[in-house]
């Protein structure tokens, strides 16, 4: 059987119901025997003698008791009695009950064999019940027969209704299925017996709804969701039975069955006529009664005046067709615009192609609304050309533009300044025509991009700009020269014809065929001649051998080049030639030290550049050796008020208290010791004979009045050297022609002083020598 089908299974086979006949006598259900009868004996005999075999028969016979499920009377149920032939109804028999259920379920009466059920019976839960009975004597308690074994068969009534295997089932069928199509299978279940009576025949019914497709093209979108009861009964369906019930729920899944459809059959939208290419001006859909990719649409532009001003583009979640703008639109050139849109499904089905067309068409009209639009120009950018000789003033070109909106509304024009630094051009600001303010040179630069503004005279905000690249034009008027700086030389013992020295010329200008240049001398010369190489080179040459450096070091040859442009421009360079010896191969001897370096490669300039660097670093050494032998000395004496200060600046340290050489510091300690008349050793002494003082006198033995005694001793003798402490730096070395300016050895009246001699030291004392002749004179 197909899936889907709802399989209603009946059961047709009827069990004849057995009755149960329960006697009263034993002898119904057991055939007692004399013991004497019952063994039969059954002989075989060989042909030739055999041995007799013998077959012991039962002494009673049993048949299956049958039992009723669940019995309901108050009394227990009657199975049936059990009785041996052994039996004399005496009491002298005890029968015994073992097996399933014995004692519980079942109960055996001792004396008389009756047997009851003493509990209901289910037959879903035990069918069989399997059980052994003996007949013992009561007085030896010794079985009179062998154990014997029945059976109890429970028969079954119809108490289980029939059950599914699940309350709710779910079932999907597409939609416009053909009639009698299968949908779901469900079966049910009963627990009754089946081989006995109608209780477990089944009989499937459906109560509502429809089970299977019974109707031709089932719309989804008119109805998704069907509920369908299913009933099962049992008995056959008979009076009486129990039935069970499950629902199953169909949906009818989607096919691509329906076209989309346009709402209406036109649209008006509108937008601006400044709006940017690109920008959305509308959005329209289509309507599909179809889900998901069945669903799925997209839209075209068939048709229509405007195809090439608007684009459409599918949106694919919202199913939506969104219109754009391709073009830029005009409000003066055109006020409506009209497109054909055409929706299609983007996924058919062709078993439902008859359903179509699966396609849709809508006219759309657009209108621009007028916006005050800024200056048009005629075209952008513009590209002007002007030879490099133009006078100024001169008309190079010109802009036009207009408003769009009143095209006989009036424009003003201008230049941005920012691309007009050097004031090179101007453009009249009533027609737009741009000349010239200055000379232009294409070797400076030979493209100019300015921009124009036009700008609406009754709205000033409107305005709009456009490029102009002005391109200058080359004319001959440069003179092409040197490509380089060139320095070369000769050897005394080179031969004529030999070439010292290729030169090329170099011209900014760039003629349309190409540079040529020509080479010549600009006169007949005797040493040298030049070779045009007819490739914008040439080569120089020597006309004569044998030069001599001692009588001319350098020739300096001019050269004339030409080129080939109108008018034709020339220029004359020098070329540099040193005379050099050289030994018979042709290298390099001996030369001037410039024409070594041009051997080498180096020109002048180059050796200019060495010769700064070599002499900075050699002041920088100097600068840094200078600085590390200067040392900066600490005056011993900081205070000028002090009456040494004169001393000091003569910068003579001396030694303090170490100096060893100029006073014996011993003489402080020891006053004695003055007697030895020792002389200074620091000093060459003034006069040869050893200088002899007079012994202090006993009062002066402290050490500060000895000091005080020496000193006065010592103001008072003007011949005296200053033997104290305060001599080492009164000294100023050997050699001073103005001898010590220190009034230390001085006496203490200044009147025996005579500073004439200051007069004969020159104008640097002359001031000193006013000062101090003035005032003796005084």
């Amino acid at each position: 059987m197909s899936c889907g089908l709802i399989n209603v299974m009946m059961m047709n086979r009827f069990l004849p119901l057995l009755p149960l006949l329960l006697v009263s006598h034993l002898s119904s259900l057991v055939q007692p025997m004399p013991s004497s009868t019952a063994a039969v004996k059954l002989a075989t005999a060989e042909a030739e003698g055999g041995t007799v075999l013998h077959r012991s028969k039962r002494g009673w016979m049993w048949n299956q008791f049958y039992l009723m499920e669940e019995y309901t009377a108050n009394e227990y149920q009657y199975v049936g009695k059990l009785q041996s032939n052994m039996d004399r109804l005496d009491g002298t028999v005890r029968y015994v009950l073992t097996g399933e259920g014995a004692g519980t379920v079942f109960q055996i009466d001792e004396k008389t064999g009756d047997l009851h059920a003493v509990k209901k019976l289910d037959r879903e839960e035990k069918a069989n019940y399997t059980l052994q009975v003996k007949a013992v004597d009561t007085r030896t308690n010794r079985p009179l027969e062998p154990e014997t074994e029945f059976i109890i068969k429970i028969h079954d009534i119809n108490d289980n209704e029939p059950k599914f295997a699940k309350a709710t089932y779910t079932a999907s069928v597409p939609e416009m299925t053909a009639v009698g199509t299968p949908v779901l299978q469900v079966t049910a279940t009963d627990a009754d017996d089946t081989s006995y009576g109608n209780s477990a025949k089944l009989v499937y019914s459906i109560l509502q709804g429809w089970i299977k497709i019974a109707l031709p093209n089932m719309d989804r979108e008119v109805r998704e969701k069907y509920q369908v009861v299913i009933q099962a009964k049992d008995m056959g369906g008979q009076m009486g039975g129990l039935s069970g019930t499950t629902t199953v729920n169909i949906t009818l899944t989607d096919v691509n069955d329906s076209p989309p459809r346009f709402a209406s059959s036109s649209y008006h939208l509108s937008t601006l006529e400044s709006a940017d290419v690109g920008s959305i001006v509308g959005r329209i859909k289509a309507k599909d009664g179809d889900e998901g990719q069945n669903a799925e649409m997209e839209y075209s532009i068939t048709e229509g005046d405007a195809k090439d001003f608007f684009n459409i583009i599918s949106d694919k979640i919202t199913q939506e067709g969104i219109i754009t703008i391709k073009k830029k639109l005009d409000y003066e050139r055109q006020r409506v615009y009209t497109i054909k849109v055409e929706v299609n499904n983007t996924k058919l089905d062709y078993r439902y192609i008859s359903f179509g067309p699966f396609k849709d068409m809508a006219t759309i009209k657009i209108t621009a609304q007028d916006v005050d639009e800024p200056p048009v120009f005629s075209m952008s950018p513009y590209v002007l050309e002007v030879r490099e000789d133009t006078a100024r003033g001169n008309t190079i070109g010109k802009v036009t533009a207009w408003d769009p909106d009143s095209p006989h509304h009036p424009v003003r024009y201008s230049i941005d300044h920012h691309t007009n630094r050097d004031k090179l051009f101007y453009i009249d600001p009533i027609d737009g025509s741009i000349t010239t303010l200055h000379p232009l040179d294409r070797e400076l630069s030979k493209w100019h991009n300015i921009s124009v503004l036009a700008t609406e005279i009754n709205n000033p905000q409107q305005l709009s700009r456009v490029p102009v690249l002005i391109k200058v034009l080359d004319v001959n008027d440069n003179a092409p020269e040197f490509a380089m700086y060139y320095e070369t030389f000769v050897c005394e013992n080179v031969k004529a014809g030999q070439i010292i020295q290729t030169i090329s010329a170099t011209d900014t200008d760039e003629p349309l065929v190409g540079h040529k240049f020509v080479f010549s001398l600009n006169s007949n010369n005797p040493n040298f001649t030049i070779l045009d190489n007819e490739d914008n080179t040439a080569r120089i040459l020597t006309r004569r051998s044998g030069f001599n450096r001692h009588e001319v070091s350098a020739y300096y040859l001019p050269v004339v080049i030409s080129d080939n442009g109108f008018p034709i421009q020339s220029s004359t360079s020098t070329l540099t030639i040193r005379v050099c010896g050289c030994d018979g191969s042709g290298n390099l001897r001996s030369c001037s030290v410039e024409a070594l370096l041009l051997s080498a490669g180096l020109s002048t300039s180059a050796l200019v550049a060495i010769l700064l660097c070599i002499i900075l670093l050699l002041m920088i050494v100097a600068l840094f050796s200078a600085l590390k032998r200067q040392r900066r000395k600490e005056p011993l004496i900081i205070s000028k008020e002090d009456v040494r200060d004169n001393v000091v600046s003569y910068n003579d340290e001396g030694g303090g208290e170490e100096d060893t050489q100029a006073f014996d510091m011993g003489a402080l300690r020891h006053p004695e010791v003055l007697e030895s008349n020792k002389q200074r050793r620091d000093i060459i002494p003034e006069i040869l004979f050893p200088y002899h003082r007079s012994s202090p006198t006993p009062e002066c033995t402290d050490a500060r009045d000895f000091i005080n005694c020496r000193l006065q001793e010592n103001d008072n003798d003007p011949s005296a050297p200053p033997y104290d402490s305060l001599a080492t730096y009164a000294y100023e070395g050997n050699g001073s022609t103005a001898e010590s300016l220190s009034s230390l050895g001085s006496s203490l009246t200044e009147g025996d002083h005579d500073f004439d001699y200051l007069s004969s030291w020159g104008p640097q004392f002359k001031k000193l020598a006013d000062m101090y002749i003035g005032k003796d004179k005084a």
